[in-house]
């Protein structure tokens, strides 16, 4: 409901009233309207976003809680971001153990007698092999992995996975880059048998570890999903009881508003009582709701109702005024004639009055006959 609906140019206060409280009051309504829009706003894009409605975050590798920058717009899902870091690190802890045991297998492949060309990055230029960064795209050797192993500044192996890739890596190399009974190759190809072996024993552990993080991270975004959705249910809760309140607010100005104001002559009843029988179905009946919602017992949907004007109250009746005078003024853009105009009281239209059909009497009562709502 907006306090400007109103036809304000006709309104005519006592010259000791004082509106200006008025104003302040509308002023600080209209403010809090603006702040209950961005919040409307807001709530909207949550539940129109495709990103929060189907919880595209959960990919493997993905944690939520790493996603930077992020945390600060997930209203309402402090406790479950917390429980999820929690439980991230309860998962790196387990982890960790699984790459202390992968330094066991790390170990005694590194140990082997056959190792020791894999220890150190190859010496291209020092062997002339001029076409290795050709035939080999990502060199790697065992002095490389330890040192990402033994890194504390987070440049490290982050699980026991990437360990295992860089390890296989070294020996795919070798054999990529010799033949088959080039000395290397042979060496490079029995390690790497020796270390799958090992490997295998280990690789349940691994497995199940991965399961159960996927698990886990599905669980903590399903938690920060559910999150957010009651708190965006419970503040468009609030915001709904606040839009009430600043209507039933804003009713209440615009009666104080007609008390302050002059009441209809009985001509003007007269004129706007004459008017409503020009309405279309439609527009009758949007009058005739205004005054059913100060009038309990008024049924609009009658066949035939009698509308005693003089019955009313002024805010009804300012507000019957109002909408008359907009709709008739639409109806005459449209058909392009003349209508009765609830705001002219000169005599020509006085006289225009009485030429056309009467259907108001001097008691102020109107008979509408709604041969066209039927079919509303």
């Amino acid at each position: 409901m907006d306090p400007r609906d109103a036809d304000t140019s006709q309104l005519q206060p006592q010259p000791d009233d004082d509106f200006e409280p008025l104003r302040v009051s509308v002023d600080r309504i209209f403010s809090r309207v603006n702040k209950l829009e961005k919040l409307v706003s807001e709530v909207e894009l949550f539940y129109e976003s495709t990103d929060n409605v189907q919880g595209n975050n959960t990919s493997k590798g993905g944690s939520v809680v790493k996603e930077k920058g992020r945390e600060k717009h997930l209203i309402g899902t402090k406790k479950p971001l917390q429980d999820a870091s929690h439980t991230e690190a309860a998962s790196a802890k387990r982890m960790q153990e699984l790459m202390r045991q992968f330094s066991t297998i790390f170990r005694q492949i590194t140990q082997h007698k056959w190792a020791w060309p894999f220890m150190d990055p190859v010496d291209v230029e020092g062997l002339g092999l001029h076409d290795y960064y050709e035939v080999i795209d990502k060199p790697m050797d065992f002095s490389t992995i330890r040192s990402k192993m033994e890194a504390k500044d987070g440049t490290g192996y982050n699980n026991v996975r990437e360990i295992y890739a860089d390890v296989r890596l070294i020996f795919k190399n070798a054999m990529k880059y010799n033949n088959e009974k080039h000395d290397v190759h042979v060496m490079a190809k029995t390690l790497l048998e020796k270390f799958e072996e090992k490997w295998l024993q280990l690789l349940p552990k691994v497995a199940d570890e991965e399961n159960r993080q996927l698990e886990e991270e599905a669980q903590a975004q399903l938690d920060i999903q559910l999150a957010q959705e009651t708190t965006y249910a419970n503040k468009a809760k609030d915001i709904s009881t606040e839009l009430y309140e600043v209507d039933m607010h804003l009713k209440s100005l615009k009666e104080l508003v007609i008390q302050k104001c002059r009441k209809l002559s009985t001509q003007e009843k007269k004129t706007l009582g004459i008017a409503l029988t020009r309405f279309s179905a439609e527009n009758l009946y949007k009058a005739l709701e205004i005054v059913a919602e100060t009038n309990p017992s008024f049924h609009p949907s009658a066949e035939e109702v009698d509308l005693d004007l003089d019955a009313q109250s002024d805010y009804t009746l300012w507000r019957l005024k109002a909408f008359v005078k907009d709709t008739m003024e639409e109806q005459e853009k449209v058909d392009g004639g003349e209508a009765v105009n609830p705001n002219d009281n000169n005599d020509d239209k006085k006289n225009n009055s009485k030429k056309r059909r009467d259907s108001g009497d001097s008691s102020g009562k109107t008979n509408l006959k709604r041969r066209k709502l039927s079919a509303l």
